[in-house]
């Protein structure tokens, strides 16, 4: 028996190990991603014409709906199984091919008619040019999986920056000879065609086209409620726009634009490198129900304590922030900034539910939330609209998400022994250091005239504040680190 324990404690501390990697290199690969990103939009900015961004725009509006399920949530799958994949695989990526070759026929064609749809025509040849990124994103399932099922978020890096590098290439280039919209559309192919060239290269695991009917039908029954989910996310998270456009105008729409992209660093910085080994972590532990459901509890912890500060900060410090950075036009965005900012930390929190759900193969039970996400929103947004402007829409956001979206995932925590008190536990100490994070900024700006230094003074003098507060947790932080120093 004590053998047995000391194995499993040494499997335990493995995963860890795997996973504080994995989640070191995703964070490196997210920042260094973004904020090249920026450099080059501004570059590219200043060599294409705002129009030829628009009408890039659109065909990457088509794009995005149709990758949203594209491999039909089977790759999801192939990460969350715990036996060995070649019986899987070779279906998986049949699969994949397959719908990602449909889906970019059906582009293809369907091209005159989506681009008319959306007043802009130019967008025809560009939409069918970037449809092979569907293709090749459907051959390319298969590796990233296995590159997520195993924390090698390492290859990640080497296949993104290989992108990053040779898409930027090709995109000043084609800009400089006056290509346009195409330039940035061969930009995205030359970036899907460098990734997969180096996922290929570094995955060892390589598996051709097969077909096995029995692991088909039980991949589909638990991938098409997902990609069912992965399009209704895009619904929920581009409605408002709509919304927006259509009652208050291009004005406002602008303004919100704006204060939802900042709302979403925090979800960028934070979210995504968790999520990145979140599915695949949950899953190894899944068959120990008790491991399981401090996993999360454990998880979500550590994630709110590095993005409860960032929120509130974003909040906060709404109005002199954008005042001082984008300047006094676009003040009128701070008026939704701090009700998205409030959105997006429980869209964190949310988007790990979604993990811990989809590990535990309850897929139909995403699709049913997603659903009622957004049959919940519509006329909320709408009604928000109406009574106050894009504050209305962004309350009514975080009015769905907290008195909606949080209850259903909790009920369906439940059979997993997840419960609404030992989360609330975990999260006491950063909801109360967030609590007097707001304090200290309210104080400040009330002292000091200077939007500048009420930005600076408020952000320093708040964080010290929350630090005393979660300072009882360096406990857990430390054990962490010392986790990742042995790894």
């Amino acid at each position: 028996m004590a053998g047995r324990v000391v194995t499993a404690e040494q499997d335990t501390g493995k995963l860890e190990n795997e996973v504080s990697s994995a989640i070191r290199w995703s964070a490196v690969n997210s920042l260094l991603q973004r904020l090249a990103a920026v450099g080059i939009s501004v570059l590219l900015a200043r060599l294409i014409a705002p129009e030829q961004f628009g009408v890039f725009a659109v065909a990457l509006v088509v794009l995005n709906i149709v990758l949203s399920v594209s491999e039909l949530g089977v790759s999801a799958a192939l990460v969350r199984h715990n036996g060995p994949v070649e019986e899987m695989a070779p279906t998986v990526t049949t699969l994949s091919l397959a719908s990602g070759t449909l889906l970019a026929l059906i582009c293809f064609l369907g091209a005159p008619w989506f681009s008319g749809a959306m007043d802009a025509p130019e967008a025809t040849g560009v939409i069918q040019l970037m449809s092979v990124a569907l293709v090749i994103a459907g051959a390319t399932a298969v590796p990233g999986a296995m590159m997520q099922r195993n924390f090698r978020q390492d290859h990640k890096f080497y296949a993104d920056t290989a992108a990053f590098v040779v898409g930027t290439a090709v995109a000043v280039v084609l800009a400089i000879m006056g290509f346009g919209a195409w330039s940035l559309a061969w930009q995205r192919i030359a970036q899907n065609l460098s990734a997969a060239v180096i996922m290929f290269w570094l995955t060892d695991d390589r598996f051709r086209p097969g077909w096995n009917s029995a692991r088909a039908k039980e991949l589909l029954a638990f991938g098409l409620p997902l990609a069912g989910s992965s399009l209704l996310i895009f619904g929920v998270m581009n409605v408002d726009y709509i919304v927006v456009g259509a009652l208050l105008g291009t004005v406002p729409l602008g303004f919100y634009l704006l204060a939802f992209n900042l709302a979403s660093w925090p979800v960028a910085a934070f979210s995504a490198p968790v999520r990145s080994v979140s599915l695949a972590a949950f899953s190894k532990v899944r068959e120990d129900p008790d491991l399981f459901q401090r996993s999360f509890g454990r998880a979500l912890g550590l994630l709110a304590l590095v993005t409860v500060p960032a929120c509130v900060l974003l909040a906060a410090l709404a109005e002199p922030l954008v005042r001082v950075v984008y300047g006094e036009r676009w003040a009128p965005a701070a008026a939704a900034l701090a009700l998205l900012v409030l959105l997006g930390a429980v869209r964190v929190a949310l988007e790990l539910g979604y993990d811990f759900l989809a590990s535990a193969g309850r897929s139909r039970a995403i699709l049913v939330i997603h659903l009622v996400w957004l049959g919940a929103l519509v006329p909320l947004l709408a009604l928000g609209a109406h009574l106050d402007g894009i504050r209305g829409v962004a309350a009514a956001h975080v009015v769905v998400a907290v008195l909606v979206i949080t209850p259903a995932y909790l009920i369906t925590f439940k059979p997993y022994g997840v419960r609404a008190g030992a989360l609330g536990a975990r999260l006491l100490r950063p909801f109360l250091g967030g609590v007097l994070m707001v304090a200290v900024v309210i104080a400040v700006r009330n002292v000091v005239d200077s939007q500048l230094l009420q930005i600076l003074l408020g952000g320093v003098l708040s964080c010290l504040a929350y630090a005393l507060v979660v300072f009882p947790m360096r406990h857990e932080i430390i054990a962490v680190l010392r986790k990742r120093a042995g790894a």
